[in-house]
């Protein structure tokens, strides 16, 4: 996509909390890679996936964006195909049994396994929303993102990237000015004391 919300990715995921499992529906710009939406739900219908995707589109009014998503039942529900068509949306199924299709949520949900829900072993669903909120928090807002070119995706989905890269040069810059300088300076009084 060469915009923000042009293209949300949407998927759900198991998530494991005192062994019981709920499903993390999540959508994810496929732009700027911010997370638009997330919930943690008991089940994971067409209705479910209606509910949060209404919710983003509720953020962010006016937006349009395509859909991509994988071949599950609710993705290809009728009630589905009818609420993206009302909605203003298109809707992309990915290839099925090919879930790099959908690389970019795929990534972003074993990131959150890997990084907070694994570590921390929540014991209920309020400890496991807890958790997902904070992780969701520091992805958008802290933790810069390789594939953006190394800024937050909230940055990214504002337009900030330009600017960020250009504060990060010129702090290199100034470093290697402050190196050369003192290095100047060392080579200086080593000849004076040779």
């Amino acid at each position: 996509p060469l915009k923000a919300h042009a293209h949300w990715h949407v998927d759900i995921s198991y998530i494991n909390a005192g062994g019981t499992f709920f499903y993390l529906i999540t959508i994810l710009d496929g732009y700027s890679r911010y997370i638009v939406h997330h919930e943690l739900r008991e089940s994971m219908t067409e209705l479910d996936v209606e509910i949060v995707c209404q919710a983003a589109l509720e953020k962010h009014p006016g937006v349009k964006p395509r859909i991509i998503s994988d071949n599950g039942p609710q993705f290809v529900a009728g009630d589905f195909k009818a609420f993206v068509r009302h909605s203003g949306m298109t809707h992309v199924k990915t290839s099925p049994y090919y879930p790099q299709s959908n690389g970019k949520l795929e990534r972003w949900h074993k990131s959150l396994k890997v990084e907070s829900i694994r570590p921390n072993c929540p014991r209920n669903a309020a400890e496991a929303i807890k958790l997902i909120s904070e992780y969701v928090h520091h992805y958008n807002e802290v933790r810069l993102h390789s594939a953006i070119g190394y800024v937050t995706p909230a940055d990214f989905l504002a337009g900030l990237a330009p600017e960020v890269h250009s504060e990060r040069d010129r702090k290199l810059e100034e470093a290697r000015t402050r190196r050369r300088s003192t290095s100047r300076s060392r080579d200086g009084e080593l000849a004076v004391a040779g």
